[in-house]
Parts: structure tokens; C-alpha cells; sequence
């Protein structure tokens, strides 16, 4: 062995959670999202807005990792779909409010077996235990690298 310094990918964390998550954007998209014209980002705010219910625009971005200027264009994007509604917050006229329509919340409830069936073959051959330590360490990691 030399005395360089090496590097193997193999065994490389940011390697491998970009190729995995690489792997199941594409899959997602393919064979799930596609179908509805949605974006793997449209997705997400979809489906934080299934799990939290309406959401403050600003919260979106938070809860979605997504950029702010983005948001605001898949909002509008997924408002014309008639996907969700746009209105101001009864609390403050500057804050927008987001929230799912009929539509929108049937459309999530079509997504959501094959999102978690995506889960499931993903993690197949491995402990639900492990899984959980997998999760929690992602999460962590996350926390780590952004302060939140």
C-alpha cells in the first residue's frame, strides 16, 4: 500500500446515500410519479402536507429541505393542478398557508402504497431494528451537517 492518501467510494458515506438516493428518485419517478406530472420535489410537499396538514409556506421549505424561490414555484404549480390552495394566514397577512385539496389528498392516498412499497424493497433482507438505527443515524447525520 502506498503512502497516498486513498479513498475508497465503496465505502464512502456521501457516496452511498447519493447513489441510493439516486436510485430510488429515479425509481419513484419511473414508476410512481410520472404517471400524475409530478416532480419528486412537488412529492414531497405532498405528502407534508398529507402528514402535517396546512402548512405556512416558510414551514414547507423547513420541512421539505427545499429552497424558498422552488416552494414557491411548485406551489403555484401544484395550485394550478388543483392539487392544494394558496390563502393568507388569518394570523399574519404576509404568511401564506398551504393546504390539500380533495383532489390533491386522493392523489396522495393513489401514491402512498408504492412510496412505501419502494420503502420496503429497498430495505429488503434487513432487520426492521436495523432499519430504525439506519433512520435514526440519517436523521442525526442530517442534524449534524445543518444545525437542525
Amino acid at each position: 500500500m502506498s503512502d497516498r492518501l486513498q479513498l475508497d467510494l465503496a465505502n464512502y458515506l456521501p457516496y452511498l446515500v447519493n447513489r441510493l438516493g439516486g436510485a430510488l428518485v429515479a425509481d419513484m419517478i419511473a414508476n410512481t410519479l410520472a404517471p400524475f406530472d409530478l416532480t419528486i420535489d412537488m412529492w414531497r410537499l405532498l405528502a407534508v402536507l398529507s402528514y402535517r396538514g396546512a402548512q405556512r409556506q416558510v414551514d414547507l421549505v423547513d420541512m421539505s429541505s427545499i429552497e424558498a424561490s422552488t416552494v414557491s414555484r411548485l406551489v403555484t404549480r401544484l395550485a394550478r393542478m388543483g392539487l392544494v390552495t394558496r390563502k393568507r394566514s388569518e394570523t399574519s397577512s404576509r404568511e401564506v398557508v398551504i393546504e390539500l385539496t380533495a383532489k390533491g389528498r386522493a392523489q396522495v392516498e393513489r401514491i402512498i402504497p408504492a412510496a412505501l412499497k419502494l420503502e420496503q424493497t429497498a430495505s429488503t433482507g434487513i432487520p426492521a431494528k436495523d432499519m430504525a438505527v439506519v433512520k435514526r443515524s440519517l436523521r442525526r447525520m442530517f442534524e449534524n451537517m445543518t444545525g437542525r
